[in-house]
């Protein structure tokens, strides 16, 4: 399995806190991370840093063979070369069907006009289908995005990224919120997402986490603390210290 990121002895620093110390991980092409740790930890910094919308201090982030330095980007230019995020509230057009929302985010040639005005195409429908068959939101294509539930509107929004055929989907807190079906659908809907591409999920629930079956990074202090399976990282006595036990 080739390595898809790499971030190489990342450093950032706000008025003095150091919010991320000399990080260094790497994230294969396909498959499932879950990246844990207390609040202040630097989980939020880390995606900030990879999607271009803090520039660090010093250290590098490598994109796929390496040949290519994301420090120094833009936020499009990076989410253009496969990087999508998904924020902890969900952001979907809730005036719009959830066929639209999806329409909209198809990884199609058009400019803003034509993604408010352009027909739809038959490929554009099948695609749209197809995803809404993945996320479980099939028999709600043409219901009002506002009008869904919380965990509706997280696979929507995770649609919409999958829509755009990222190489690597950053997700930051999905089961906040969620009912504990909802959540058991999510964890499902992202283990197969990560069988063709990269996913990376910040979360709290140790029970999310577990059933997302994964190597799992604990971060403290800006810096990686402990990392292999769940079990693993939650018998690391330092995990325990700074984390498990508050």
């Amino acid at each position: 399995m080739s390595t898809l990121l790499e971030v190489d002895s990342i450093s950032v620093s706000f008025d003095g806190f150091r919010a991320i110390n000399n990080l260094s991980l790497t994230v294969p092409d396909t498959g499932l991370r879950a990246i844990i740790g207390p609040n202040g930890a630097g989980k939020t910094t880390f995606m900030d840093v990879v999607t271009g919308k803090t520039r660090p201090d010093s250290g590098r982030v490598l994109w796929g063979d390496g040949a290519m330095n994301l420090v120094g980007l833009s936020e499009s230019r990076i989410a253009r070369l496969g990087l999508g995020r998904k924020f902890q509230r969900p952001t979907v057009f809730e005036a719009q069907s959830v066929a639209e929302n999806l329409d909209m985010a198809l990884r199609n040639p058009r400019n803003p006009f034509r993604v408010l005005f352009a027909k739809r195409t038959p490929e554009d429908r099948t695609r749209v289908e197809a995803i809404a068959e993945e996320i479980g939101l099939v028999s709600h294509l043409g219901r009002r995005a506002g009008e869904l539930s919380h965990g509706q509107k997280q696979w929507l929004e995770i649609g919409m990224l999958l829509a755009q055929d990222p190489r690597l989907l950053l997700v930051d807190e999905p089961a906040a919120g969620m009912t504990v079906g909802e959540r058991e659908h999510t964890t499902d809907l992202l283990g197969r997402a990560a069988k063709t591409r990269a996913v990376v999920v910040v979360e709290h629930d140790m029970e999310f986490v577990r059933r997302l079956d994964c190597r799992v990074t604990v971060l403290h202090e800006g810096r990686v603390l402990a990392e292999g399976s769940l079990d693993h990282v939650t018998s690391d006595q330092d995990v325990i210290d700074v984390y498990l036990g508050r």
